[in-house]
């Protein structure tokens, strides 16, 4: 047995092979299978106390109001199982937050947050979908259980971007999908 180990082809191919692993494991990153990461970020834009102006003692300002929900989705399952909401909050600093609600997925090799003008289509069919159009990439997805917030910059144009995907970027893929509806 030890003189077959001792081959130069039998050598080369155990080297090819143990190449060939530590590159599975860098790109698939398998263990994230089985490892979730958990967020809990706070509802933004907690409301304020009132301020007093004015010049009499009982003179205030109205509080400012909390977070307005803008638009509302539900993700919809893509390449892995998912569920969970997406809320577009304007903060009464005039900003605007995407917020991941009750999030349940997978996690995977760079996961991102993108808000797309691209259809939600279930199914095979809407997997590749949203890297095809305009996308503002929000960053990293900060956990594959729970809820998180991502800032929306302030010339996102919301008209247009009508989506949200949790998208693998490494494998170009969508993990899960919501199409956003305004709000009444």
């Amino acid at each position: 047995m030890t003189a077959f180990l001792r081959r130069p082809a039998v050598l080369v191919g155990l080297a090819v092979a143990a190449v060939l692993a530590v590159v599975a494991l860098v790109l698939f990153e398998p263990w994230k299978l089985v490892v979730d990461r958990t967020v809990d970020e706070a509802l933004p834009g907690a409301t304020a106390p009132a301020v007093p102006v004015g010049e009499g003692p009982k003179s205030t300002a109205a509080a400012p109001a909390g977070p307005v929900e803008l638009f509302r989705g539900e993700l919809i399952s893509h390449e892995h199982a998912s569920s969970g909401s997406v809320v577009v909050l304007g903060l009464p600093d005039g900003s605007r937050v995407l917020r991941l609600e009750d999030l349940d997925t997978s996690d995977g090799p760079l996961l991102k947050v993108w808000l797309t003008d691209a259809p939600v289509i279930e199914g095979r069919d809407g997997w590749f979908v949203f890297d095809d159009g305009a996308v503002v990439d929000l960053g990293e997805l900060k956990g594959n259980i729970g809820s998180s917030n991502y800032p929306v910059p302030a010339d996102a144009d919301l008209s247009r971007l009508t989506s949200v995907s949790i998208w693998c970027e490494r494998f170009a893929v969508s993990f899960a999908a919501a199409a956003l509806q305004p709000v009444a």
